[in-house]
């Protein structure tokens, strides 16, 4: 978009905010090119109508030098003439010139051949007509002045509609992973025994998922919020997705959104929802409208949960180790769980919980089961059927699969443990996954 143009947005954006409705305008913009589908999603996602218009001014900017006059035509078209005038009083005419003479292009319709039964078989694939269908492509965006669609490299299928997130990006996105072992004496914590096999699990996991994975051991609380502000001061904006991976013990504190904390290996705890907070729209904007996935191996309190009775053909049992050990630590005062800078963030405008999942290892409130010989139970089965389902199945279903199995366990012949997750996607999520 020219300079000038620019300013004139810049200049009347508190009008534009207060009065404009971008409803009326969608169908528009896409038609004439301005935005592509999935930009117009990410502006009905921004929250209110005020957020909506605040969202479109900005990325209108960025568009090319037609995006004014046509914007400035959409107006017109849905009788919001006030503003257009308005816009129109400060800048120079402006004459639409389409970059291309621009010719419209619409299969030929052909009657299909006609075969009998027997011939089916025997037909080739290339034998068949196939006429190409022209979508917006979204990385990268085209401007107003391309008439063309980039034809799409072979290989893995996109899955960037509006019911899927586009992960094809190389690499997908970073991986952090805390891993918390050997806790300080004074935090009369206990060592957690067979976590490094969870760690390393989930390491290869992740990066057989085409993720950049980074892996920080025994940190003290500091060090995990330095760890977490580190990764969101990174430009993810070439990036799909973002992951965390905290295995540390855990607690239950008071909370306004996602539940849980986490400790550092000196016995302060995080808790869960200042972690999110680290990858929201307002301190981490280049992973805006992306997956941001939390997985949390650590208990949700000290709670034992014993189970109820079923009938014997409604589960298959499976029993623990003998060395079974709990993530468990007794439920925090709600007194210092949340910092001042936390609770405005809490009240921020735009919805900080899209685009965010946290799945946890244990129903809040609930102890958390490792094996010191094998790893714990969450993270066992969710590395395997990820291994054995990621490439047909999205993120939830393969956690609702999760569920399942780690609720058919057994500790100590006794002990149930039943994971969950907070879901705030708006959208399926498929991993990348080797052909």
């Amino acid at each position: 978009m020219e300079e000038s143009h620019k300013k004139i947005l810049q200049r009347n954006r508190t009008n534009l905010v207060r009065d404009l409705d971008p409803s009326n305008l969608y169908d528009g913009l896409l038609e004439k090119g301005v935005f592509t589908q999935d930009m117009i999603d990410e502006i009905k996602s921004s929250g209110t109508r005020r957020d909506q218009a605040r969202q479109l001014v900005r990325d209108l900017q960025t568009r090319g030098s037609r995006a004014f006059p046509l914007f400035l035509e959409c107006l017109q078209e849905t009788g919001q003439h006030r503003l257009a005038e308005l816009l129109q009083g400060g800048a120079p005419a402006v004459q639409i010139q389409p970059a291309t003479p621009t010719q419209v292009v619409r299969p030929v319709l052909q009657p299909l051949p006609v075969s009998s039964p027997m011939d089916v078989d025997k037909q080739r694939k290339d034998d068949v007509p196939v006429y190409p269908i022209q979508r917006p492509s979204t990385t990268p965006s085209p401007s107003p002045e391309r008439e063309y669609i980039r034809p799409r490299p072979t290989g893995r299928t996109r899955r960037d509609s509006i019911q899927s997130y586009k992960m094809d990006a190389s690499p997908c996105g970073h991986c952090l992973i805390i891993n918390n072992v050997e806790f300080e004496p004074k935090s009369e914590l206990n060592s957690r025994k067979g976590s490094n096999i969870d760690c390393d699990k989930l390491e290869r996991r992740f990066k057989a998922l085409n993720f950049i994975v980074e892996v920080k051991t025994n940190l003290k609380q500091k060090q995990i919020k330095h760890g977490l502000s580190a990764l969101s001061k990174k430009d993810h904006s070439q990036y799909d997705c973002c992951v965390v991976i905290i295995l540390s013990h855990g607690t239950e504190v008071s909370h306004n959104r996602f539940p849980g904390a986490v400790y550092g290996v000196d016995g302060q705890h995080v808790p869960v929802q200042h972690i999110t907070n680290y990858l929201n729209g307002q301190y981490c904007p280049s992973l805006q409208g992306k997956p941001k996935l939390f997985f949390i191996q650590a208990c949700g309190g000290g709670e034992k949960d014993t189970g109820f009775e079923v009938s014997p053909d409604e589960v298959e049992p499976s029993i623990g180790g003998a060395d079974d050990q709990t993530d468990a630590i007794p439920m925090s005062s709600s007194s210092d769980s949340l910092s001042t800078s936390d609770e405005l963030d809490a009240r921020a405008t735009l919805p900080t919980p899209s685009d965010i999942l946290v799945s946890y290892s244990t129903f809040p409130g609930y102890v958390s089961w490792r094996d010191t010989q094998s790893g714990s139970w969450y993270v066992e089965t969710l590395d395997r059927i990820l291994d054995e389902n990621a490439a047909t199945d999205d993120l939830v279903t393969i956690l609702m699969m999760v569920n399942n199995e780690v609720s058919q366990n057994s500790a100590k012949g006794l002990y149930k443990q039943m994971p969950g997750s907070f879901n705030f996607l708006r959208k399926l999520l498929y991993f990348q996954t080797q052909a």
